[in-house]
């Protein structure tokens, strides 16, 4: 990994810091660069410009005069495009100009434009600005110690209102929130500012580091990444008379990624003894036996119970969830008559 040094407002040296790879060494994409720039701008654009069509123009209710025996050619409105004051034909009307990028894409371009920018030894990182009011003083005094000549972007956090509020009034400066950070503003700046704090770092959230972690093995991560779940539903009757799973020995950790109750797959993809639920990572579904898509679907985790699978996170599709709660009704019903 790359490192540079970490400075103070002073510009003098307080240690070094590591630059991730995966954001600021990688090879930049001149091409996803200039799309995710041309999309970016052109969301910019108001697309507010509107002309009036002969159906909007005033007038031109009778005709101008009458079929034949004028000479003229035969005309049915004044208002007509070929007219004086008629309507435009063609013109433009109001519309969006957004264009549809990709997430992956977009962080592509990113992480292109600050390796360009780290490459050239334009990204400083500072310890922090710590500075508790603003004062557009202060801030030159910063640019002057840092050395920074031409246009330089200030990343800082959403509550360092005194920092932000410091470097607004300079030209020269744009000031950004690590949120906000895009690649465009990344290519338009000679300098880009970091602190410790907003540094970015490739790391996957979500779905994307659940089903790595379950790839991996890695059970912590899955616990950690996983959402918490809601309230657990009572089992149902139906699971109730299914035969209970065999007891067996509580499975390793790169058996069970989802935590107790879950199955890695097998190599020959055959079900588990006892883990009957197929689940996918993908879209964090589960799907029971016998219903529509469970054999369409390849597992990539397996599930003993419905609680198990509900408590890892993942949910029953839409279009079974209707026929379940129905069949809940039905057993309901049925324990009531009975009773």
């Amino acid at each position: 990994m790359a490192s540079v040094k970490v400075l103070d407002v002073a510009g003098k040296a307080k240690g070094e810091v590591e630059l991730d790879e995966a954001v600021f060494g990688i090879q930049p994409n001149v091409p996803v660069m200039h799309q995710v720039v041309t999309a970016q701008l052109a969301a910019r654009r108001s697309g507010t410009q509107s002309t009036k069509t002969r159906s909007e123009v005033r007038g031109g209710g009778r005709k101008p005069y009458k079929q034949k025996g004028t000479g003229n050619a035969r005309q049915g409105s004044i208002r007509a495009p070929h007219w004086k004051g008629g309507g435009v034909a063609l013109g433009p009307k109001p519309r969006s100009y957004a264009q549809r990028t990709p997430k992956k894409m977009v962080r592509l371009a990113l992480h292109s434009a600050l390796s360009d920018r780290a490459a050239e030894g334009k990204v400083l990182v500072l310890d922090s600005w710590g500075w508790e009011t603003p004062k557009t003083k202060d801030a030159l005094a910063a640019l002057k110690a840092l050395s920074i000549d031409g246009r330089a972007l200030v990343v800082v956090q959403r509550s360092e209102v005194a920092v932000a509020r410091s470097f607004r009034n300079l030209q020269h400066v744009q000031v950004i929130e690590v949120g906000e950070l895009n690649a465009y503003d990344v290519l338009c700046s000679d300098v880009v500012v970091f602190t410790t704090a907003t540094l970015p770092v490739a790391e996957p959230i979500g779905k994307t580091a659940r089903r790595t972690a379950a790839l991996e093995g890695d059970a912590a991560t899955v616990e950690e990444a996983a959402p918490a779940p809601s309230a657990t539903k009572a089992p149902t009757k139906k699971a109730a008379e299914a035969p209970a799973p065999v007891e067996e020995a509580e499975p390793a950790a790169d058996e069970a990624p989802y935590g107790p109750g879950s199955h890695a797959p097998l190599e020959d993809d055959e079900q588990p003894e006892g883990f009957p639920i197929k689940g996918n990572a993908d879209s964090m579904l589960y799907h029971l036996p016998g219903s529509r898509f469970y054999n369409q679907t390849k597992a990539e985790v397996w599930f003993a119970t419905e609680a198990d699978a509900e408590a890892a996170g993942f949910s029953l599709p839409a279009s079974q969830q209707a026929e379940h709660d129905e069949a809940d009704q039905d057993d309901a019903e049925q324990d009531e008559e009975e009773s």
